[in-house]
């Protein structure tokens, strides 16, 4: 349940909120033609943030220049990069009241899909418990009392995940 919480703010982190953040384009798959795999961005290239409203990417290796042009171009980011050198700068322009309104439903959409993976985990620790009693591990008492704490904490990591969206969808509707 940490981990389904612990991704939700990663995926969080990802969406755009008008103003230049590394952890923006750090995870996008490049797939690089001279090294013949996909990697993450930041694995291919040293990730700045200069000012608000820009981020410069700078490749290890310059020949994977053009490859991460076209993954940030693919991207459902949105972003437009110009290369410059062996340096692409991404201006992040401001966000429109309907696009930040889209970047809330993005953000609801990817809390319930965190609160799903929660609930999995719930359903699966429920399951071992049940499992364990009817193999004689766990006495009935037992079981009773770890459904309510698996149920406890599934209470709790799920107002985690709710407090995560109200803070990250209060930060895109902030202009």
């Amino acid at each position: 349940m940490t981990k389904a919480v612990e991704y939700a703010v990663h995926e969080f982190a990802a969406v755009r909120t008008g103003k230049a953040s590394p952890a923006l384009v750090e995870g996008l798959d490049v797939h690089v033609h001279s090294y013949g795999a996909h990697m993450k961005l930041k694995q291919l290239a040293m990730i700045t943030t200069p000012d608000a409203r820009l981020i410069r990417i700078e490749p290890f290796d310059s020949s994977t220049l053009v490859d991460i042009d076209r993954a940030i171009r693919e991207s459902r980011l949105g972003l437009n990069g110009s290369i410059e050198g062996k340096v692409i700068r991404l201006p992040i322009p401001t966000l429109s009241q309907e696009r930040r309104e889209q970047m809330v439903k993005l953000i609801k959409q990817m809390g319930e899909e965190a609160k799903v993976r929660v609930r999995s985990a719930r359903r699966d620790a429920i399951e071992t418990i049940k499992k364990g009693q009817k193999d004689g591990d766990i006495t009935e008492d037992d079981q009773h009392r770890l459904e309510k704490e698996v149920q406890a904490m599934t209470d709790k990591k799920i107002a985690e995940i709710e407090q995560h969206m109200v803070s990250k969808e209060k930060e895109v509707l902030t202009v």
